[in-house]
């Protein structure tokens, strides 16, 4: 036996490796400082609450609060790892009212940059002065100081260049950060929020004082959440021995075509819950448009005995010990309140009308499905050897397309026609000139439900999904616009001005020079609005305004769920998707024949840009099999 393994091999790591490997669960991004801090600021009372940033929050972080201040003692405590004034015993857990209680978040953002803390309490004749580098070597001294707490964290992730260098773009860590701030803003309407960066005010938001928890929530909304109007949003009040449901929600027409503006607060913690989420779309049943949801504010106050908030270290989620009677009357509450103020559609304006018919076609240029011969040649995202200019291969056809139809895919919009009408059957190859009068040349294209097209080829039957065929087509447009094109656009009669949250707005602004190559002619107007003078060719008269705040959403979406894939891809993911004819459009004839020549010219026909299939084949064998022939 070797001397080391006599002496033994495990040891207590240091405090601070321990303290950057735990900074890794708590301390993800610059956003992650900012909850820990300003919820710190909330739990020690603060009245008003300053978050300055630069860099994105990458540089500096600094967050000002008027709260109560600490001692010396408990400034240099509070850095200490499980160090807090809001659990002392395992029964704490079960009575929590706070929103920090673990005890990491200093310890793990002091371990990865430089902080300098400034506190002092009322009763003290001078302030307490902390710096911290790396979260070695405390060094604490007298300071001045306001009554409050103010922590300044630079640098952040100076001495983990790893973890810097999977930081995203700034403008995307700064709406990251306003996000949190517009989260937490919106629980404490009483609270005095402000939020500068770069010395750029991007959030002032007074506190509301006057009138009922309603009025105060609902104006805090408005500030927040560019809600068109909100004096039609709906109180929600309703309460039991177990449950207190209580917010405001947003009437059908103010929906929105993401979740992102959908705000569930837990004991005053916002947390993300699907389940819960879910209860209240489907109080809406019928009342949305399809891939739209609601807009809410709601707060779900219960025993903290009845929900566990100790199941991730960024406390985003939570568990109730009886969810599923927390789904039953949280979805019972807000179907009444629905009800209850008539939240029902115009006439003909339910889910199961066609959606062309209530809201038409409407989106990004090209939307309309264009009807000449062939469409135009939008090939620049692929090579004429069937290679895209990535160097991978263009998608690879089914088998029973290689069978049916020998030689490669179609190269040119030409070939696409040629294709599509081999693979649909001869009878539509003939020309109007050919075809009998009783026979017209797209007699053997069905649409099912408003949704699939259907058609035969010589070995059995096709279906098509339009929507996901049309947003293959619409996704490698824009895509081609995007690298170097320039999208049509038309002037407005009118200029329009669009409200947007402070979130969105930075987005916006983090993408103006994309929207301007799609056909956008916008520009800031003050505050967080935007002018809008131009707009993609082929939008629909009075579809202006609710374009942009929807490719905005809808990109905020594809940014949740496709991870690392480039900002064009997600832009013109969010785009496509948005624009994309839905089930419930009635198609001609000849606007299938078009969608289907046009799909058929794309480098990937044969899957929608997630991935998922455009068309699937069944056989006559397989068909056969059904009615066991």
């Amino acid at each position: 036996m070797s001397h080391r393994e006599k002496d033994g091999i495990i040891a207590v790591m240091p405090p601070t490796l321990s303290n950057k490997i735990a900074a890794g669960e708590v301390v993800q991004r610059p956003a992650s400082v900012v909850k820990e801090l300003v919820e710190n600021a909330l739990d020690a009372g603060a009245e008003r609450v300053d978050v300055h940033l630069q860099g994105a929050g990458s540089t500096l972080i600094q967050v000002v609060d008027t709260g109560s201040g600490m001692s010396p003692s408990d400034a240099i405590m509070a850095f200490k790892r499980h160090a807090t004034s809001k659990v002392r015993e395992v029964g704490d857990l079960e009575r929590i009212h706070t929103l920090g209680f673990r005890g990491e978040a200093l310890a793990s953002i002091a371990s990865v940059s430089q902080v300098e803390l400034r506190t002092c309490r009322k009763e003290d004749e001078v302030g307490t002065r902390v710096r911290l580098d790396g979260g070695e070597d405390a060094r604490q001294e007298p300071g001045p100081a306001a009554v409050g707490t103010s922590i300044a964290v630079r640098n952040l992730f100076f001495n983990v260049p790893a973890r810097r260098n999977f930081l995203k773009r700034p403008q995307t860590e700064l709406k990251h950060c306003m996000d949190v701030v517009t989260v937490l803003a919106l629980s404490h309407p009483g609270v005095h929020f402000h939020l500068e960066h770069d010395g750029n005010e991007l959030l002032d938001v007074k506190a509301e004082s006057t009138g009922t928890f309603f009025d105060k929530v609902t104006r805090r909304a408005a500030d927040l959440a560019s809600v068109p109007d909100a004096s039609e949003l709906i109180d929600v009040e309703e309460s039991t021995s177990y449950l207190r449901v209580r917010g405001v929600l947003g009437p059908p027409d103010v929906y929105r075509k993401s979740r992102g503006q959908q705000y569930l607060f837990v004991n005053g913690r916002y947390v993300r819950h699907r389940s819960l989420e879910h209860a209240v779309l489907s109080a809406y049943e019928y009342l949305l448009p399809e891939d739209s949801y609601p807009f809410f504010v709601l707060f779900l106050d219960i025993d903290p005995r009845h929900v566990d908030v100790n199941v991730h270290p960024a406390k985003a989620e939570v568990k109730f010990d009886d969810e599923r009677g927390v789904y039953s009357m949280l979805r019972t509450v807000v179907k009444r309140v629905v009800s209850v103020h008539s939240l029902t559609p115009e006439l003909g304006g339910g889910r199961d009308e066609p959606r062309s018919r209530r809201q038409g076609v409407s989106g990004y240029a090209g939307l309309q499905i264009d009807l000449s011969e062939h469409g135009p040649d939008r090939r620049t995202d692929s090579k004429r050897d069937g290679s895209k200019r990535d160097g991978s291969k263009r998608d690879v056809a089914p088998d029973w397309v290689r069978q049916e139809h020998p030689g490669r895919v179609a190269g040119t919009r030409a070939e696409a026609g040629q294709l599509s009408t081999q693979l649909l059957g001869p009878a539509l190859a003939r020309t109007d000139d050919d075809a009998p009068e009783t026979h017209p040349p797209d007699q053997l294209l069905w649409q099912v439900h408003g949704a699939y097209i259907l058609t035969q080829i010589r070995s059995g039957l096709v279906i098509l999904d339009q929507q996901r065929a049309h947003e293959r087509i619409l996704y490698e447009q824009i895509l081609a616009t995007l690298d170097g094109g320039v999208g049509m656009s038309q002037q407005l009669l009118f200029p329009q001005t669009v409200s947007l949250s402070p979130s969105d707005f930075a987005l916006y602004s983090s993408l103006e020079k994309e929207l301007q190559q799609l056909g956008f002619d916008a520009e800031p107007f003050g505050g967080n609005t935007v002018i809008v003078r131009g707009v993609p060719a082929d939008i629909r008269n009075g579809d202006e305004r609710s374009v942009l705040v929807d490719v905005i959403q809808s990109f905020q979406e594809e940014e949740a769920t496709s991870g690392q894939s480039a900002r064009t891809d997600r832009l013109a993911r969010a785009v496509a998707r948005r624009s994309a004819i839905r089930a419930g459009t009635r198609l001609s004839g000849k606007e299938m024949r078009a969608l289907i020549d046009q799909l058929f010219q794309c480098s990937e026909p044969y899957h929608a840009p997630d991935g998922r299939s455009t068309l699937v084949k069944l056989s006559v064998d397989e068909i056969r099999s059904r009615f066991d022939r």
